[in-house]
């Protein structure tokens, strides 16, 4: 009878003995402790281009843009539906060079740009990457490069009595990036849209269709053209 009090007592001092731990290490205030916090990746990633340590030093670093910049230019056109609604090849590309010239005018207009140049189709390659384009504008002695992407789509609506409504929107993708460091220290995305109808001295739907469109994109690239301006000049 003694031996068995002596165990059941040893089992509650044992019991009252035990430490307990804690579900999550929390600092008291319902926040991850020191010791939890996550300070670099813990994902493996093969196809990375850039290690972890370096990732750690572009997100922690300061950086800073040249007061003085030369700018060459690229354009990607996407996949759309813009060439069809163009009588021919050479407006089209007529078109395609208004937009080119309008942007490098805007850029222009900031006094830190000391010379424009255009990174010509053949030194960019069908599916260019940022390796490739950066590479490029290495060779045009470029410190920065223009790299801007126009989608544009039309949308009608037919009226039985009236003229047909012609609507077209245009989104314009834009980013500026660093030679020297590999950063985009500006990017924009800008989406417009333009209804309209035809009008008298246009011979069919499609040069009226051709007119909205581009009404369309020349809104976005005015808008782009004063954020990437007031940018550079502050």
């Amino acid at each position: 009878m003694i031996q068995k009090s002596l165990v059941a007592i040893s089992i509650v001092l044992l019991s009252s003995c035990t430490t307990t731990k804690p579900v999550n290490n929390s600092s008291g205030n319902g926040y991850p402790g020191s010791d939890t916090l996550i300070t670099q990746s813990l994902f493996s990633d093969r196809a990375s281009t850039i290690s972890e340590d370096n990732i750690q030093k572009v997100l922690d670093g300061n950086y800073k843009l040249q007061q003085k910049l030369r700018v060459a230019i690229v354009s990607l056109q996407s996949q759309s539906r813009t060439k069809r609604y163009y009588w021919s090849d050479e407006q089209y590309l007529k078109t395609q060079q208004s937009y080119l010239d309008l942007f490098s005018q805007k850029i222009r207009l900031s006094p830190r740009v000391a010379g424009i140049s255009i990174i010509p189709d053949l030194l960019i390659s069908t599916s260019p990457s940022f390796t490739n384009i950066r590479e490029a504008a290495v060779r045009m002695q470029a410190d920065v490069v223009v790299v801007y992407s126009i989608s544009s789509d039309m949308y009608s609506r037919y009226k039985l009595f009236s003229k047909t409504d012609i609507k077209a929107f245009a989104t314009t993708q834009f980013i500026l990036l660093d030679i020297r460091t590999g950063l985009i220290p500006f990017s924009a995305i800008v989406t417009r849209d333009v209804l309209s109808q035809m009008k008298k001295d246009e011979l069919d739907q499609a040069e009226a269709s051709a007119r909205v469109q581009n009404e369309a994109v020349l809104l976005t690239i005015d808008e782009i053209g004063k954020n990437i301006t007031e940018f550079l000049n502050n």
